[in-house]
């Protein structure tokens, strides 16, 4: 195939990619992050002062906001509470910024996804430009197919959240950090410097290629393909530069930040910090020249407070803010396609295969591995990335969904790509390619059908969507996203009130108006009208069905009543409708607690 062939065809499925990421989502209600992002980014951009939301890095909120800025007459409410004397009063205010102003909410919504689609477009491209120099066309039109078809990128990259944005900065930021290493003049330092720093802007989590650069430095020294003190310069240049241009971005965003507002602000947010980190930033939260990387290094600390803290969820039946060792592997095998593991599981044999081959050739197994390493630098530090940070979300306790893997996501379709390009030669050619052709066709079918409810993908194994609740909820299944579907349902079918118990960052008021009658999990089910409907997110429906573990403070089985009932209707698998005839309520004991049937 030639290269041009491949580049058409690239340039027809990133313009797919566009397309259906933009239409699934322009129907979207607002999911539970965007409310704290957008609002933020935009008064950042306006204000220069970036008091809400300092757990994320500004990039991805920014460029959010960015469109923004050409709507008219948009009012920024900085007179409420949430923004003049609440700390971090990033709900609050995005809610009212949004929705209580007159502000146009859904124009301004679909307007601040649209660059978040960009990046997904820049991710695609970047997998497609890497595969091809690494595998060839094949491998890198492989690669973009998997890529395009990946339910979970499609789901998070139309959205203004930091994750696919965090995947497409450590991707692009090891594609130059390698060719830095490989080839050391000015240009590719200075380049590799931006792109590592531009990684840090985007998400916090990026911090992990500072070990992983560390690391891969080190084995490409003792591979003897550079100097020690070449490659100790190319790695302290590149960190130099990437952590020089965290400066400026965040000098702009602390410009209006009050000292005072931001030295008290830093003392709350890391009050069970240890000292030793902590009041080193407290120190730099009023210097003029430090506080851009005092208030950097706040939010660092925020992140590992937050995955060390972990989040109330629910998993498997159970409820727990700790998190499971199991969490993400299983996750990850239910929610990515059948076929892409198949795939996967190909490309691990073959690689198998291949390292069985090359511990039985002739000469020493040293010599051996440098000559492979060598050869395939790029493929082991991919899978260097991708043993750390698998290790460390595993670790973590901050399970909420599938998204916080999406990092490994590009480094593992282009190990794949690779290794099934490579298996497309004879013997049994015809086989393999019908047998790829097969696989590949089943991913885009089975993640084609759930359009545009990509959000809520599983996979076969566990029933699809229909029945993913039964397993997991949060950012894997119910965000909020369906808020305006039940909107249109409850006009459809002429309801006069829907009582509600919403997740998700949408308002209710402002989409239902007086048919909204809010609902929470330890009301009595007993004040609910015979023959009312009641709504409730699958995040909140299985958190008050789920078994509590021990030592959690937190009610349990709230919402055990709503097994004598079946939905009347689900609206984008998010949001179970319920009629309610007639109350009749079993006891906590004689309720069975949710659970995989």
């Amino acid at each position: 195939m030639s290269n041009r062939t491949a580049n058409i065809i690239a340039v027809f499925l990133l313009i797919f990619v566009f397309l259906i990421a933009f239409l699934s989502v322009k129907n979207d209600s607002l999911t539970m992050d965007e409310v704290a992002h957008l609002p933020a980014g935009y008064g950042y951009l306006t204000q220069k002062d970036m008091r809400l939301n300092p757990e994320h890095p500004p990039l991805i909120k920014d460029l959010g906001a960015l469109p923004l800025l050409f709507i008219k007459n948009i009012k920024f409410p900085s007179e409420i509470p949430a923004w003049k004397s609440d700390i971090n009063g990033q709900w609050n205010f995005g809610r009212y910024f949004l929705y209580n102003t007159g502000n146009p909410a859904d124009k301004m919504i679909l307007w601040g996804r649209m660059p978040m689609i960009l990046i997904l477009i820049l991710l695609g491209f970047f997998i497609f430009k890497w595969a091809k120099e690494l595998f060839g066309n094949k491998a890198g039109l492989l690669a973009l197919f998997l890529f395009s078809f990946s339910p979970t990128l499609l789901a998070h990259g139309r959205l203004v959240t930091t994750d696919v944005g965090a995947a497409a900065g450590v991707t692009v930021a090891t594609y130059y950090f390698l060719k830095s290493l490989k080839s050391p003049v000015k240009k590719n330092i200075i380049i590799a410097g931006i792109v590592f720093g531009i990684a840090q802007l985007l998400k916090f989590s990026a911090v992990l290629l500072v070990p992983f650069f560390g690391i891969i430095g080190l084995v490409w020294w003792l591979k003897k393909s550079g100097t020690f003190l070449q490659t100790i310069r190319t790695g302290f240049l590149v960190f130099l530069i990437g952590f020089l241009l965290i400066w400026p971005v965040y000098q702009f965003h602390t410009w209006n930040y009050p000292k005072d507002r931001q030295v008290s602000d830093t003392e709350f947010y890391l009050k069970d910090t240890p000292e030793f980190i902590k009041k080193p930033i407290i120190f730099a939260s009023d210097k003029p020249i430090l506080r851009p990387y005092a208030l950097y290094l706040t939010g660092v600390s925020m992140v590992f407070q937050r995955v060390a803290g972990g989040n109330t969820t629910y998993f498997l039946g159970e409820v727990s803010n700790i998190g499971w060792r199991s969490y993400f592997p299983i996750v990850y095998l239910i929610k990515e396609p059948l076929a892409f593991h198949i795939l996967t599981l190909i490309a691990l044999l073959y690689a198998a295969c291949l390292v069985r081959r090359s511990l039985g050739g002739g000469g020493a197994i040293k010599n051996r591995i440098c000559v492979w390493l060598r050869l395939h630098f790029p493929e082991f530090s991919m899978l260097v990335f991708v043993g750390i940070y698998w290790a460390v979300s595993i670790q973590g306790n901050l399970n909420i969904g599938i998204r916080h893997l999406l990092p490994v996501f590009p480094f593992t379709i282009l190990l794949v790509s690779g290794a099934v390009s490579n298996l497309l030669k004879e013997p049994f050619l015809k086989l393999k390619c019908f047998l790829l052709a097969f696989l590949i066709s089943w991913q885009a079918v089975s993640v084609i059908s759930v359009f545009p409810h990509f959000l809520a993908y599983f996979n076969e194994s566990v029933g699809g969507p229909e029945s993913g609740y039964k397993y997991v909820v949060d950012s894997n299944l119910d965000w909020g996203q369906d808020l305006k579907g039940l909107k249109n349902w409850v006009e459809k079918n002429g309801i006069d009130t829907i009582y509600l118990d919403y997740f998700g960052g949408g308002d209710p008021q402002y989409y239902l108006g007086t048919k909204f009658s809010p609902w929470w999990g330890s009301r009595n089910p007993k004040e609910l009208p015979k023959g009312s409907y009641l709504a409730v997110s699958a995040s909140f429906l299985q958190g008050g069905r789920g078994k509590k573990i021990p030592g959690l403070q937190a009610p349990e089985g709230y919402y055990l009543w709503l097994n004598e009932y079946s939905p009347v209707a689900k609206i984008g698998y998010s949001i179970f409708i319920y009629k309610i005839e007639e109350i009749n309520i079993s006891s906590p004991d004689s309720a069975e607690a949710s659970s995989i049937d």
